[in-house]
């Protein structure tokens, strides 16, 4: 059984590590719903497998799946895969799953945000979801590990972190109505600040154009380490999200990070517009409640939603004339690090990316 705590994790000496930091294995969720994946989710689970053996290189992979797909993606994924049942709506681990966080001395425990679906029933994008809102218990009864009740709504693909003090999120995601109406900025701050134990937040206006999550900053921008980022970025002065990446450069231009330090930029030029084709609309049950899949929408490709595991990088690629250089832009800011592109449209198409269904916990003692 976990242990749920009554105390906050910044007066217990807890942090939430960067994802740069080593990594003692990575969660996933397996997808299967027909209003999210199309055909069944047998393109997506395609997808996801590719995934989970891209990272099963670097680092142990967990997968969690409903009780009626476990011989499904037990006989797909392989070996070195671990399959647990865990009951979940969809598989967005990166926003249902829990926070790790650890102390000086290397003890691990878990965050569990309340989870809404991203919007609840004001703008959410598919009801109900309880299962998924208990994922976080269910990872850290398996893992032994004590828990924190967290009081917002929050998913994890919102913020990032330089395991430093600095966090960066959006305006458009945190403050958004739909999530916690009745907090302030300052109010989302305290909580953050006492959770993660971070003392610089900044604050980017609007995430990815027409990103479905209210504008996660993990399609954004993230840390590639204490000090440096990469950003999401277009030359294209026409492209709608050509303003959201320059208001977003000048933001970072104009603060530090925790510490005082001037921050390093680097953009990722990201790949040409990505709509949805009439034959992959089609494969998507229409479902009241869920948010349908038109064709032609614009969906919110981006590079900067990777993952970065122990010793390796996992980029979505998109069979895009910028995939190569942004595969060798990010190999060589992250020279440590074996970057592997996975094609990820099939993740796309569901309304996320790499990071979205990926989750690390960190190393412990």
């Amino acid at each position: 059984m976990d242990k749920m705590l009554t105390s906050i994790p910044r007066e217990d000496g807890y942090r939430m590590p960067g994802e740069f930091e080593p990594h003692s294995k990575t969660w996933m969720l397996w997808p299967e719903r027909p209003d999210t994946w199309r055909e069944g989710a047998r393109p997506s689970q395609r997808a996801f497998v590719e995934v989970a053996k891209a990272i099963s290189q670097f680092e142990p992979v967990i997968i969690g799946v409903n009780p009626d797909q476990y011989q499904n993606a037990l006989g797909v994924l392989p070996s070195l895969v671990q399959v647990v049942v865990i009951e979940n709506n969809d598989a967005w681990m990166r926003d249902s799953g829990p926070t790790f966080v650890i102390d000086n001395t290397g003890i691990v425990r878990g965050i569990d945000w309340i989870f809404n679906a991203w919007g609840g029933l004001e703008g959410g994008l598919y009801y109900p979801w309880e299962l998924d809102d208990a994922v976080p218990q269910k990872v850290l009864e398996m893992e032994g590990m004590d828990r924190y009740l967290a009081p917002i709504v929050l998913e994890g693909g919102s913020i990032h972190v330089d395991g430093q003090g600095t966090l960066i999120t959006t305006e458009e995601c945190l403050l958004n109505p739909n999530r916690n109406p009745t907090l302030s900025k300052d109010e989302i701050e305290i909580v953050l600040r006492n959770y993660l134990n971070v003392s610089k937040i900044i604050w980017l206006g609007n995430g990815v154009y027409n990103d479905e999550t209210s504008g996660h900053v993990d399609n954004l921008c993230c840390f590639l380490e204490p000090g440096v980022l990469a950003l999401t970025w277009t030359d294209d002065t026409y492209d709608p999200q050509y303003e959201i990446s320059m208001d977003a450069l000048r933001r970072l231009e104009h603060t530090s990070d925790a510490r005082g330090n001037k921050l390093i930029i680097n953009k990722i030029h990201q790949p040409d517009p990505v709509t949805i084709t009439d034959i992959e609309a089609q494969g998507v049950q229409t479902v009241s409640g869920t948010k349908p899949r038109k064709a032609g929408d614009r969906m919110a490709a981006t590079y900067v939603n990777f993952y970065l595991c122990n010793r390796g990088a996992i980029v979505p690629t998109f069979e895009d004339q910028h995939d190569q250089v942004a595969l060798e832009t990010l190999q060589t800011l992250l020279p440590h690090r074996k970057v592997v592109g996975v094609l990820a449209r099939e993740i796309l198409l569901g309304g996320g990316n790499i990071h979205c269904i990926t989750q690390q916990q960190p190393r412990g003692k």
